[in-house]
């Protein structure tokens, strides 16, 4: 995962959590009685949306002028930066860019690449600080590094002062590339765009949403963080249990197709709540009651005012940038060749969904439908280890999915399986099997 993404996940974690476990407990107590779209607006924010969803595609996905630089800071990083290479830069002002680095092949997070990020960090720590001294003392430098930084300050339309430079010193930041990422997420995304946009059309939702799991997953359904979160969508367990089934035998938060229907909710809740698309897609990161807190308490539902000017605890360099790096996202999907020329999304995948009337155990079905295991696995990414290895049966209602031109229907299937094994699992039972 890229670094924006890891930054997210610790802004989430480190948020306060004693309403959070409250609007848990209400929204999973709302899920028995009217479903996950109440539940989910109480375990947000305490409070039930009630706004129709004819107004979901009201309003649209503005670009504030005031802004622009930020977007065009992630469409360089998207289209320009490989994941080798990465921007030293201001996170206050991002188009004060001091220079790239290179970084060594390795984990994200390894000790080789966090001491490259930190020399490279300190070497324009350094230029900086110089710059504030040769500013304060009246005299030049003949330093590249310290040119270069007095160079990108004063082009900002005034002369930097020496406090200024040093406060900058301060605050240099590293963002990793993404560009070769971006590029095979292009690619990938082929596969499941067309479902992505027939869901968000169902549902009244903008159609340019389709390009948010570039910013989530880079499109990669398999995709996980080191908070927990997982998929296309990068849901988080506590949230994926309120729009997907994730229990002991299946996590939906795996399937492109469920995590998608999931996540379009999610994103329609918000904008019920918050009124804006520009908050309702940064409340996908900071959640809608953080949004809310930040809208009340600037006064304003301006998301340019908000991000400028806005200081809560947790909102921090990843949420302010979370629509402006939609945007440049948005940007790059609706033109991909000119950004990558050549690049060619995937097909359309094809296959046949079958809901299961009752559990049925892996060993049974795949005797039954035929399939190699490899074949099955890549078509049903929910399914846990567990149901693979027969330690627990798909639940019933689980819909199974085969390749396109399969025979199969929900009753044929049944009654084979029914004929495979007379102790079939009876629907939502763990007893029985052999």
């Amino acid at each position: 995962m890229h670094d924006l993404l890891e930054l997210r996940r610790l802004e989430v974690r480190l948020r306060p959590q004693a309403a959070s476990v409250r609007s848990l407990i209400l929204g999973l107590a709302l899920v028995l009685t009217t479903g996950a779209w109440v539940s989910a607006a109480v375990a947000q924010t305490g409070e039930v949306s009630t706004a129709p969803s004819s107004t979901l595609s009201a309003g649209s996905l503005p670009r504030y002028p005031e802004l622009q630089r930020d977007v065009d800071f992630w469409i360089r990083i998207y289209s320009q930066v490989p994941t080798s290479r990465g921007l030293l830069h201001d996170p206050l002002d991002l188009s004060i860019v001091y220079g790239e680095a290179a970084i060594p092949p390795g984990q994200p997070g390894s000790p080789e690449r966090r001491a490259a990020i930190e020399a490279a960090r300190e070497r324009w720590r350094s230029a900086l600080r110089q710059a504030a001294d040769a500013v304060e003392a009246g005299t030049g430098s003949s330093s590249d590094d310290v040119l270069r930084a007095l160079g990108v300050w004063s082009a900002q339309g005034a002369t930097p002062t020496p406090a200024a430079l040093r406060e900058a010193a301060g605050r240099v930041r590293f963002q990793l590339g993404q560009a070769d990422r971006f590029r095979a997420g292009l690619e990938r995304s082929g596969a499941w765009r067309p479902h992505i946009a027939r869901t968000l059309a169902a549902a009244g939702l903008p159609a340019e949403l389709i390009a948010l799991p570039h910013v989530e997953s880079s499109f990669d359904p398999f995709a996980g963080s080191k908070v927990g979160a997982a998929g296309l969508w990068q849901f988080m367990p506590g949230t994926g249990k309120l729009y997907l089934r994730v229990d002991a035998a299946v996590d939906e938060r795996y399937d492109p197709f469920r995590a998608t229907e999931g996540a379009v909710k999610l994103l329609a809740n918000n904008f019920r709540l918050l009124g804006s698309w520009p908050l309702a897609l940064t409340a996908y990161n900071h959640g809608a009651a953080g949004m809310r807190r930040a809208r009340d308490t600037m006064g304003t539902d301006d998301f340019a005012v908000i991000a400028r000017r806005y200081r809560g605890p947790a909102f921090g360099f990843a949420s302010r940038n979370f629509y402006p790096s939609f945007l440049a996202a948005l940007t790059i999907d609706q033109d991909p060749g000119r950004w990558f020329p050549g690049v060619v999304r995937a097909p359309e995948a094809e296959y046949t969904e079958i809901e299961l009337p009752r559990a049925a155990w892996m060993v049974d079905l795949q005797r039954t439908v035929g399939l190699p295991t490899t074949q099955l696995r890549e078509l049903n990414p929910a399914l846990r280890e567990v149901a693979w290895r027969g330690e627990r049966p798909l639940p019933a209602g689980y819909r199974l999915r085969l390749p396109a031109q399969t025979a199969w229907t929900s009753t044929t299937l049944a009654a084979a399986l029914a004929g495979e094994r007379g102790d079939a699992v009876p629907a939502g039972s763990m007893s029985g099997r052999l």
